[in-house]
C-alpha cells in the first residue's frame, strides 16, 4: 500500500507557555516509532506555534489549525497562509467541524482555504465528517461525499493534503466511531476519490480518523486496512499520545 501512518496532534484552543512546553518535553523524551513508519504533527494555538516550532524534536512537525482564504489584509483576528510559511509552519488543519458548525464555515469556504494554502506551499489536513442527526437519517456518506466533492473540485495536488474524516458525534463526547464504523466510512471516501479523481489519488492520499481516540482504542483502529492515522484531540494534551503514536507499528 505504501502510505504512511499519520498522526496529528490537534490541541485546539488549550495551554499556557508552561503547560505547552511541559507537552513538547514530554514528546520529545518519547521513544517512538522512525519517521519512516509515522509521521506526526502536532498542532498548538496560534500564540504557541514559534514555542513548539523551536523546541520541538525535528522528527515531528508543527500545524496551524487555521488560516485565512486568501491574501491577508484588513481581515482583523485572521491569520494567512503566507504568514504561515513565514514562519516555517508547514502544515494547517482546514474544515474542523468546530468551525464548520460554530463558525458556519460552508463546503465551498473550506475548499477555497484548502486550495489557497495548497497554492502558498503548505500542507493541509482537511477534515470532514457527518453530525449525529446525519448518521442517523442514514446520509453519512451523502454528506462526506458533498464536503470532499467541495475541496476535490478546487484542488489538483493531493499529495500535501491528508483527509480527516471526523463523525462529528464522537469529537470530545466519548463516544467512538466503531472500527468497523470507520473503517466502513474511510472505504467508501476511498471508493469516492477512486470513481471522481483517480485511482492513484484513491490509492495515494491518507485518510486519517479523529473522535475521541485515545491510548486504549487506538491499536483496535489502527488495524483497519483505509485507517491510515489519526486526528487526536484531548488525548494529544495528554502523555497517551505517544501510545497513539506507538500504533503506527500495528497498522494494516
Amino acid at each position: 500500500m505504501g502510505r504512511k501512518f499519520f498522526v496529528g496532534g490537534n490541541w485546539k484552543c488549550n495551554g499556557t507557555t508552561e503547560e505547552v512546553k511541559k507537552i513538547v518535553s514530554t514528546l520529545n523524551e518519547a521513544e517512538v516509532p522512525s519517521g519512516d513508519v509515522v509521521e506526526v504533527v502536532v498542532s498548538p494555538p496560534f500564540v504557541f506555534l514559534p514555542l513548539v516550532k523551536s523546541s520541538l524534536r525535528p522528527d515531528f512537525h508543527v500545524a496551524a489549525q487555521n488560516c485565512w482564504v486568501k491574501k491577508g489584509g484588513a481581515f482583523t483576528g485572521e491569520i494567512s497562509a503566507e504568514m504561515l510559511v513565514n514562519l516555517g509552519i508547514p502544515w494547517v488543519i482546514l474544515g474542523h467541524s468546530e468551525r464548520r458548525l460554530i463558525l458556519s464555515e460552508a463546503n465551498e469556504f473550506v475548499a477555497d482555504k484548502v486550495a489557497y494554502a495548497l497554492g502558498q506551499g503548505l500542507k493541509v489536513i482537511a477534515c470532514v465528517g457527518e453530525t449525529l442527526e446525519q448518521r442517523e437519517s442514514g446520509s453519512t456518506m451523502e454528506v462526506v461525499a458533498a464536503q470532499t466533492k467541495a475541496i476535490a473540485e478546487k484542488v489538483s495536488k493531493w499529495s500535501d493534503v491528508v483527509l480527516a474524516y471526523e463523525p462529528v458525534w464522537a469529537i470530545g463526547t466519548g463516544k467512538v466511531a466503531t472500527p468497523a464504523q470507520a473503517q466502513e466510512v474511510h472505504f467508501e471516501l476511498r471508493k469516492w476519490l477512486k470513481e471522481n479523481v483517480s485511482a492513484e489519488v484513491a490509492e495515494t492520499t491518507r485518510i486519517i480518523y479523529g473522535g475521541s481516540v485515545n491510548g486504549a482504542n487506538c491499536k483496535v483502529l489502527a488495524m483497519q486496512p483505509d485507517v491510515d492515522g489519526f486526528l487526536v484531540g484531548g488525548a494529544s494534551l495528554k502523555a497517551e499520545f505517544v501510545d497513539i503514536i506507538k500504533s503506527a507499528t500495528v497498522s494494516s
